[in-house]
């Protein structure tokens, strides 16, 4: 609590004149008016006049807002204050206390309304005033237009079982086994005040046999107090916002959605949910968060708010399935197949069914009375449904469909689901999806997975609204209707792993197109004929197919193409394309085509193929180019494109797996150049003169490399280095560059280097093994600006781009979990010195941060290599550049895109996961971390 007045106190600047405005925000329950109170009672006595309005939501309802008014006059200025109206209580309000410095706390706001009564602007107010807002309601806030908007923090482990023994300790009457008891409580109440302070004053005068029938009761039934307050959110939600709240608390909390993001939102579309601005009012009235982190994307709430969800739709049936809205619980669904199969059921919404037995045909014949069903997700098992029928209709409400082991049998006959939005199949045995000609006039997302008996796709003329279009892995799947080629509304198409695929259709008409990934195909030997232009198309993306021409026509119709990828397309014999009308060209990869082959049989080398004329277009027809992928194209000496030291625009490079010794480029107009990537060219001897301005080098198993010129000097931007398997650079030298970078203080920073001369120079020392401890002196938040830590890795170690995990534990007082501080010593398999640094700024915000610690548990792991040994020290921040910690307009250098992106993964109070997004698209570095021991 302490720390929590201290920071929302900081907020208010009572040391500033002029009237402030702080918000206090959260979800019921979770200690805003406790908070606001208590730094009311503290400050109090430095106003002239100070006032608390109690539970403004029930008394306006009750009361009126006029009450509310003159109880603030009547309050500040110590008479009774009658007003005629309300218009009239807001005059007398800005005319009466426009002088006066006052403090104004106004409790559990849920209307714009109350806000404008009671403060509807700082000008009401004399100099010095604040006022304090709490409420359920961001949205209320922002609209508002106060000065600082502060989320509440939940208790900290510690501090929540402090808060429970106030509660629920009875000293008279201790409890047996009261602290493990008292844990499980806490583990549920997740950090939540008003969950700790109910069941612990419950719990005060129970025995153990009592408490322990609680806390199972708990599990099914919760409690009332706390649903009620909880529930006061979701009853000011609009009918639309509450169907919304329910699917993602029965259906997607904690699934993730990375990834598949829009396809999430295209399923809440078919709703009709509105879900852009219905999302964003769940989480301003603090019912739901979006998480973005390591492990992915999710939708997630406390758990209490999830339990108050699963109340509202078990309704007044806890224990009757069929009459609850939406079913999740596999239990619950395979004990209604032993129900009555011929009674419609107009209750159930939605259904998510993980089969755990036989149950399949029983289930199918449940599934058909569901006549008012509308999104259904199963996964069965490959033996449940080889030799069963599906179910003889589906509810024609349905919008959307997920459904993993269908049966062989096509969709009903009868079946019209004219609302169908997104169907995904995926392992299904059906040969076709319906027979003949069918209907879906609303559906924007169709995925094919896995269907290794699926012999043709649907008629998509059927198909008026689709959007999308996914096949994968589809193995005896020949050729794609013919209507494709002429559908109006396609956007994105994606055929990956069709090893029988033979023909694409002629593109007659696709005018919304605008990516097109063909990946996988071997047997796809002719690219589309394309009849018409292709004004959207923006991303052609063609890998591993046996095509031997790339006609004229994608130059001459596809005149938007920003990419164009070439993915290890052996088959080639000649690239027709008209690049002159590729005007707008940004990202050209030619990945693997080191030879053509010929119609006379000759290989013939890409120098021989394109050597100066891919020079000129890239001289003349690409200068817009951005990023530029020659990958393992056999490029040697005197082969390389020398145009491309006329791409000034260029910001990627990618020239791995190369056989060139020297890269004989002129660098010096590729001014805007930020990435270069050099991996696996085992001829490389040295590298050229690299532009200053370049973020992220890579050149890892670059086995012939001897030199790496003046990097160490000329490099001002770098902020990610690896140079692995090769020569031994000076690394203290490069790591002393990299951290006097002008962003270093608001960015991260990675290197990794062969050799250990980093690691023996570190200092404080390292200690063995993954662990290390971290003493923090005063003002350290403010000295320093961020840690930089330092580990030794086996030579085993090749795929390191995928396997650190990083957490940061503050040490608790009575903590249990001990590092072990014996010096690192180098062993015969130390080989790698990797290290990063983690600015302050990217953790300011996290619920991890606390300036009053003054010790932290660092744990580095790597899977399945070794880290022999670890440290970590801070980093001193230049000297009076404190303010710059936030990311200022006014930096010299602006951060770049290709910096790491540091993510959180775990964080809580105590505790805290991290790594890094090395740059756009890139896989993260690390994965999900048990918490240390002392913090279970």
């Amino acid at each position: 609590m302490k720390a929590r007045l201290q920071e929302l106190e900081a907020q208010l600047k009572l040391g500033l004149d002029g009237v402030r405005m702080v918000g206090i925000w959260g979800v019921g329950g979770s200690g805003k008016t406790t908070l606001a109170s208590s730094l009311y009672m503290k400050i109090s006595s430095n106003f002239k006049g100070h006032c608390i309005v109690d539970n403004i939501r029930e008394e306006s309802t009750k009361h009126g807002l006029k009450t509310l008014q003159e109880k603030v006059l009547s309050s500040l200025l110590n008479t009774q204050i009658k007003s005629e109206s309300v218009e009239v209580g807001k005059r007398l309000i800005r005319s009466r206390l426009s002088r006066s410095k006052v403090l104004i706390l106004l409790d559990d706001v849920d209307d714009i309304k109350q806000l404008d009564a009671l403060a509807g602007s700082h000008y009401w107010f004399g100099s010095g005033s604040r006022i304090i807002i709490t409420t359920r309601d961001e949205h209320l806030l922002r609209t508002h237009k106060v000065d600082h908007v502060s989320p509440v923090t939940l208790l900290s482990h510690e501090e929540a079982i402090v808060l429970f023994t106030k509660h629920a300790y009875n000293k008279n009457s201790p409890v047996s086994d009261y602290e493990k008891l008292s844990l499980r409580v806490v583990s549920y109440a997740a950090g939540l005040p008003l969950a700790l302070k109910v069941i612990g004053s419950f719990l005060y005068d129970k025995n153990e046999k009592e408490w322990r029938s609680t806390l199972a009761r708990l599990k099914d039934i919760p409690e009332t107090e706390i649903l009620k307050q909880l529930k006061i959110s979701y009853d000011g939600l609009r009918p639309t916002e509450k169907e919304l709240f329910l699917d993602i608390v029965c259906f997607y909390r904690r699934t993730n959605i990375e990834g598949i993001v829009d396809d999430t939102m295209d399923i809440f579309e078919a709703c009709g949910y509105y879900p852009h601005v219905g999302i964003k009012v769940l989480r301003q009235k603090a019912l739901i968060t979006v998480v973005d982190n390591s492990h992915g994307v999710w939708f997630d709430m406390h758990d209490l708010v999830q339990e108050m969800g699963h109340y509202i739709v078990r309704g007044e049936h806890p224990n009757n399935p069929e009459k609850h809205s939406r079913l999740w619980k596999s239990e619950e669904i395979e004990n209604m197949c032993f129900g009555d199969k011929t009674m419609e059921n107009d209750e159930i919404k939605g259904i998510r069914y993980f089969s755990r037995s036989s149950y399949s045909s029983l289930f199918f014949k449940n599934l058909s009375n569901m006549k008012k069903l509308r999104w259904l997700y199963v996964y069965l098992s490959r033996n449940e449904v080889d030799n069963i029928e599906g179910p003889n209709i589906l509810s024609n409400e349905l919008r959307y469909i997920s459904f993993t082991y269908y049966p062989r049998c096509p969709f009903p006959d009868g079946w019209r689901p004219i609302k169908l939005g997104v169907l995904e199949l995926c392992w299904s045995l059906q040969k076709e999806l319906w027979k003949g000609y069918k209907l879906l006039p609303h559906l924007k997302v169709l995925v094919l997975q896995c269907m290794d008996s699926l012999l043709s796709t649907p008629d998509f003329d059927g198909l008026p609204c689709l959007q999308k279009l996914k096949l994968e892995l589809c193995d005896v799947l020949k050729e794609i209707h013919s209507s494709l080629g002429r559908h109006t509304s396609i956007e994105d198409i994606s055929i990956t792993g069709c090893e029988q695929l033979r023909m694409f259709p002629t593109i007659v008409q696709m005018g919304n197109l605008k990516t097109l990934e063909i990946n996988t195909c071997p047997k796809l030997l002719e690219f589309p004929e394309i009849k018409s232009n292709m004004k959207s198309l923006v991303t052609l993306s063609l890998s591993c197919m046996g095509i031997d021409l790339l006609l004229s026509s994608i130059g001459e119709r596809c005149a938007n193409l920003v990419s164009l990828r070439l993915w290890r397309c052996f088959f080639l014999k000649s690239i027709d394309v008209n690049f002159y009308g590729l005007k707008h060209l940004e990202d050209f990869t030619l990945n693997g085509l080191d030879y053509m082959k010929m119609p006379d049989g000759l290989r013939i080398s890409l120098r021989h193929w394109y050597g100066s004329r891919l020079s000129i277009w890239l001289q003349f027809v690409f200068p817009q180019l951005r990023k530029l992928d020659l990958r393992g194209c056999g490029l040697r000496d005197g082969e390389i494109p020398s145009g491309i030291g006329e791409l000034y625009n260029l910001l990627e490079l990618d020239l791995s797996g190369n056989d060139f010794t020297r890269l004989h480029i002129s660098f010096s107009q590729l001014t805007r150049l930020e990435l270069l990537r050099l991996n696996d060219c085992n001829q490389l001897v040295e590298l050229p003169k690299l532009p200053s301005g370049i973020v992220i080098l890579e050149a890892d198993s670059c086995k012939s490399l001897a030199t790496v010129g003046d990097l160490y000097t000329n490099c001002k931007r770098l902020c990610h280095v690896s140079i692995m398997k090769g020569v031994l650079i000076e690394g203290e030298r490069l790591l002393d560059s990299m951290l006097q970078a002008k962003t270093i203080e608001n960015q991260s920073m990675f290197l990794c280097v062969e050799g250990l001369g980093i690691a023996k120079e570190f200092m404080p020392p390292l200690v063995r093994g993954g662990t290390c401890r971290l003493k923090l002196p005063k003002n350290w938040c403010s000295d320093f600006c961020g840690f930089l830590m330092c580990a030794v890795v086996t030579a085993e170690f090749s795929d390191y781009h995928s396997s650190i995990v990083m957490s940061m534990d503050h040490m608790m007082s009575g903590g249990m979990y001990y590092a072990d501080d014996v010096i690192w010593e180098e062993g015969d398999n130390d080989r790698i010195t990797s290290v990063w640094y983690v600015s302050f700024a990217s953790l300011r915000h996290t619920a991890w941060w606390n300036e009053i610690y003054q010790e932290v548990l660092f744990s580095i792991h790597l899977h399945d290599y070794v880290c022999s040994g670890v440290g970590v020290r801070l980093v001193a921040r230049k000297s009076g550049s404190y303010g710059l910690t936030e990311t200022s307009p006014t930096q010299e250098y602006e951060i770049s895109k290709y910096a790491p992106n540091f993510k959180i993964g775990h964080d809580s109070q105590y505790a805290l996961e991290c790594g890094f997004l090395l740059w756009e698209g890139m896989p993260l570095l690390f994965s999900p971390l048990p918490k240390a021991d002392c913090l279970q």
